[in-house]
């Protein structure tokens, strides 16, 4: 089976990253950095804003299941790409909304599906180095995630959303 990679930072990577690992053809889903100029950068370097990376999620997925396409209209719409560096309270570049393909035909898809959603301010952005986050930031809405109060209000809805509008693409159908 070959499968493929995208990256994508829609706001917290915790809250991106439930999501994606609720959707069949989705083989792995890792948290991270992407973005900055900062070598081996630390959460807390992110989360200062001046790194300029973002937290994103780099996943792998089999193609013969879900399309990039399919990825791009769930990355769409379970966050808010409206937003320009802001997801909630969020706030600040490390948040921002940003795709950064693995070649030119993920470009050209994430450019279309960007040009074709109102008051996108998505930014298609050159893949850089990956820096996978520290490891309790790996799958944290199935361990520490469901016990933090932030994680509590965010991640349910988002889950909710994705099994109403993508129920064919979920892997499980359990109330977030």
């Amino acid at each position: 089976m070959a499968t493929e990679e995208a990256t994508f930072a829609g706001g917290c990577f915790w809250c991106t990253e439930a999501v994606f690992r609720d959707v069949i053809g989705v083989e792995r889903v890792e948290s991270g950095y992407i973005g900055g100029s900062v070598e081996h950068p630390t959460y807390k370097q992110v989360c200062g804003g001046n790194t300029g990376h973002a937290e994103a999620i780099r996943v792998t997925f089999d193609p013969s299941v879900i399309g990039y396409g399919d990825m791009l209209e769930i990355f769409f719409a379970t966050h808010d790409p409206t937003q320009l560096n802001r997801q909630g309270n969020d706030v600040g570049t490390q948040y921002r909304s940003a795709i950064f393909p693995y070649s030119a035909e993920q470009e050209a898809a994430a450019r279309a599906a960007v040009e074709r959603g109102a008051g996108f301010v998505t930014t298609i952005e050159p893949l850089s180095t990956w820096y996978p986050a520290e490891g309790y930031h790996q799958e944290y809405w199935d361990g520490e995630g469901q016990r933090n109060s932030y994680c509590i209000a965010v991640i349910p809805p988002k889950l909710q959303k994705l099994r109403k509008s993508f129920a064919n693409r979920v892997k499980s159908t359990a109330d977030a």
